[in-house]
């Protein structure tokens, strides 16, 4: 079994990628409490994060006008598991939003699924946080693969088959 992380003191939540366009591995990345932990995840896991965060940010107090630098992430030490379900939720006392990663287990393993509790992570982040992840989104979708205008499909670098030109 996984390990668990309960993160209160969170000094940077961001999202990172290994590798080239196309065939790049993305990453959640935490500092809090002297550790750092990064989880694998899809990069549309990360947008889709992006998009909520940005929609719960409405229930905290926050300086919007204000532009924030992306929160870079760097080289992950070690990717613990993969993400496969995120929760969101909101501490109004606190000021802040709550993330928890669950773990994705492998139907395959040996372990029965439904006996076997997966991984957390759990952490809380401030507005600025949100901010500075949701700046990195940007900054990783911005260096993604451009999309095809009449499929919706990637353009690779040597081209691209458009199923709708057939």
């Amino acid at each position: 079994m996984s390990e668990s992380y309960d993160l209160r003191d969170v000094g940077r939540f961001t999202v990172g990628a290994i590798g080239e366009p196309g065939h790049r591995v993305f990453y959640f990345q935490v500092f809090a409490d002297g550790v750092e932990v990064a989880v694998k995840c899809e990069k549309q896991q990360a947008q889709a994060l992006a998009e909520h965060l940005v929609k719960l940010l409405d229930d905290l107090p926050h300086d919007a006008g204000t532009p924030v630098a992306p929160a870079e992430a760097l080289p992950p030490t070690e990717l613990i598991w993969p993400v496969g379900s995120i929760s969101l939720g909101v501490d109004r006392e606190a000021l802040r939003l709550l993330v928890m990663f669950e773990e994705m287990l492998d139907p395959d393993e040996e372990d029965d699924p439904l006996t076997v509790d997966p991984a957390q992570v759990r952490l809380r982040i401030s507005a600025e946080q949100v901010q500075a992840y949701v700046a990195q989104v940007e900054s990783l979708v911005a260096t993604s693969r451009p999309i095809c205008r009449l499929c919706d499909a990637p353009i690779d670098p040597s081209g691209h088959a458009c199923p709708r030109l057939n």
